[in-house]
C-alpha cells in the first residue's frame, strides 16, 4: 500500500493542530472571561467608592473576583476612579486582566 505512511503522516499532522488550537483557544476564552471579570469587579468597586453600592471598594472588587474564581492582584481607589487587576491561572500559567471605572472626566 503506497499511500500509507504518507496518510498517517497528514492525518497526525492535522490532530497536532486541531490540538494545538483547542488549546489556544480555551486560553483566548479564558483571557475573556478574565477581562469580563476584572470589568465587573471594577465596576462593583466604583459603584461602592461612589456610594451607589454599599461596602469597601476593594474589598466588592474581591468578592467579583472570587465569584469569577479570579484573585484580586493589586487594586486601588482614587477619588471615585477605581483600578482593579484581577490574577487568574490557566494550565498553570498566570495571567492578569486589569480594568478601571468612575464618573467620567
Amino acid at each position: 500500500m503506497p499511500g500509507v505512511p504518507s496518510t498517517v503522516g497528514v492525518v497526525a499532522t492535522v490532530a497536532t493542530l486541531v490540538g494545538a488550537l483547542a488549546v489556544v483557544g480555551a486560553a483566548s476564552g479564558a483571557a475573556q472571561r478574565l477581562s469580563g471579570a476584572a470589568d465587573s469587579a471594577a465596576l462593583a468597586a466604583a459603584d461602592a467608592a461612589s456610594g451607589a453600592a454599599t461596602g469597601v471598594p476593594c474589598e466588592r472588587a474581591a468578592e467579583v473576583a472570587i465569584a469569577n474564581g479570579a484573585a484580586v492582584g493589586s487594586c486601588a481607589s482614587v477619588d471615585l476612579i477605581v483600578t482593579v487587576t484581577l490574577v487568574s491561572n490557566f494550565a498553570g500559567v498566570p495571567f492578569s486582566a486589569s480594568a478601571r471605572a468612575g464618573p467620567p472626566p
